[in-house]
């Protein structure tokens, strides 16, 4: 087909009365590029497929494990009394160093759910419901004891900026099924105490093609920023246009052989595509009012719980990589009251959202993981009523979905939820995990950065936590 047939085409589909419109114009573009969605890397997947894709639900400023899901009773018997030196000496604190350190303790009570009789706090009455479906990890460790650095670290196995986020790295080693929406979205929320900035680079490509990283979707105005067609410009009018610049694009790269051209050319198209897909992705008022109802969800709101829908309707069309951060979460004073903030903001949606990924049959290939960039510190902190401080050492987060072991507990801390002291489980040892199910061999995935096969799970080999896979 020559260049002012399919302009042709593409005009009529545009101007008709019938209703085509974008929608049609999108998937006509997405047949006539010759810049296809990237597919992965060649051999992957390498392993059994387990998990198809990611929902990562991000706690951010850190839950407190010891008010979540570890019980500690001698927490309880020393509250109020000098915290044993023999912990603290010499270890990182972040807002509570130098001062006397006094043992702060359970400031909930906690019941056992479920056949398996997995403890959980009366703060997440609802998760308490999925306690047969989740794998609860007691005895996670990180190494960045302040918000933004934990991110990183959280997101892209190290402290050092500008590398991969897993989900770039995921997107990159498998590609997207999602022929209208980027591989890898992020959605964001607020409610709770000191609700710490995220910033974009926490899901960006870092040194892998650009095409990657993540790409935010706002719950309030225009979905994506950039996307919508200027105006006075119609949807053929763009179909040309996007379809000329790439004619151009492939042109001077068959001198240049420059692959961030090919990302641009990929970029451009998959925003036109966008133009259909992410209206009718984001307008979650066509769910039925029982769905909505599931989630506590309201059309338009911003809410982690209309996030949570979003996640299953991305879910649904093949996108790879699903991050929601839901900001709010770090308590260092009146815990208590912003605990009960979060949990009412997250604890119901979460899980409505894995009821309706398994109503669906989705939850058997989507692995969910929930959790914050760390803990909380068993010592007092007071502002306000009592609160806690940052805590690296040891904390708590949760999997589910597939190939995961559903009412299972793995590891645990010492007697105070200090120390990490059984089945350690490193930040590393999460990503080698989730790359694990999604059929990746973390030990053999890499990518060549200055002179070095740089790996998601970093120089040390990182380990499977195969304890709780099914």
């Amino acid at each position: 087909m020559n260049f002012q047939q399919l302009l042709q085409r593409r005009a009529f589909l545009g101007q008709t009365g019938f209703g085509l419109g974008s929608a049609a114009l999108a998937g006509l573009l997405g047949r006539d590029s010759q810049a296809k969605i990237p597919g992965g890397v060649p051999g992957l997947p390498n392993l059994p497929v387990k998990a198809k894709r990611v929902i990562f639900l991000c706690m951010a400023g850190g839950p407190s494990h010891l008010e979540t899901f570890d019980y500690k009773p001698k927490l309880d018997e020393l509250d109020g009394k000098p915290m044993p030196e023999s912990f603290t000496r010499g270890q990182p604190i972040a807002q509570l160093q130098g001062q006397a350190l006094k043992v702060q303790g359970h400031l909930t009570k906690f019941q056992q759910y479920g056949k398996s009789g997995q403890t959980i706090s009366d703060f997440l009455p609802w998760t308490a419901k999925m306690a047969d479906e989740i794998a609860i990890v007691k005895s996670m460790v990180t190494e960045q004891i302040n918000h933004d650095p934990a991110h990183t670290f959280m997101n892209t196995g190290t402290a050092i900026s500008g590398r991969p986020s897993m989900g770039s790295w995921i997107n990159y080693g498998l590609g997207s099924e999602a022929e209208d929406l980027p591989g890898f979205v992020v959605l964001t929320s607020v409610g709770g105490r000191n609700p710490q900035p995220i910033a974009s680079r926490q899901w960006s490509a870092g040194f892998l093609p650009s095409r990657y990283q993540g790409v935010e979707f706002n719950s309030t105005g225009d979905p994506v920023h950039y996307v919508r067609n200027p105006d006075g410009v119609s949807n053929a009018q763009q179909a040309a246009l996007v379809d000329t610049i790439g004619k151009l694009d492939r042109k001077r790269n068959g001198l240049v052989q420059n692959p961030e051209i090919d990302t641009r050319i990929a970029a451009y198209e998959m925003a036109f595509k966008m133009q259909a897909s992410v209206p009718e992705l984001m307008d979650i008022s066509d769910e039925k009012p029982e769905t909505l109802e599931l989630y506590g969800a309201k059309p338009g709101d911003g809410s982690y719980a209309s996030n949570c829908l979003l996640a299953r309707r991305l879910a649904e069309r093949g996108v790879r990589f699903i991050h929601l951060y839901h900001r709010g979460w770090d308590h260092h004073g009146d815990l208590v009251k912003y605990m009960n903030t979060c949990c009412g903001l997250t604890d119901r949606p979460t899980w409505a959202l894995l009821t309706d990924l398994k109503q669906r049959g989705l939850l058997e290939d989507t692995l969910i993981v929930w959790g914050g960039e760390f803990g909380r510190t068993p010592m007092f902190q007071g502002k306000g009523g009592p609160g806690r401080d940052h805590h690296i050492k040891g904390f708590s987060m949760w999997l589910a979905g597939g190939g995961i072991k559903g009412g299972v507990s793995h590891g645990a801390t010492d007697e105070l939820g200090y120390n990490s002291v059984e089945n350690v489980v490193h930040v590393r040892d999460l990503h080698a995990t989730m790359l694990h199910l999604l059929g990746i061999d973390p030990d053999r995935f890499s990518f060549p950065f200055q002179g070095l096969d740089v790996k998601l799970t970093g120089v040390e080999k990182a380990r499977v936590v195969k304890e709780i896979l099914a």
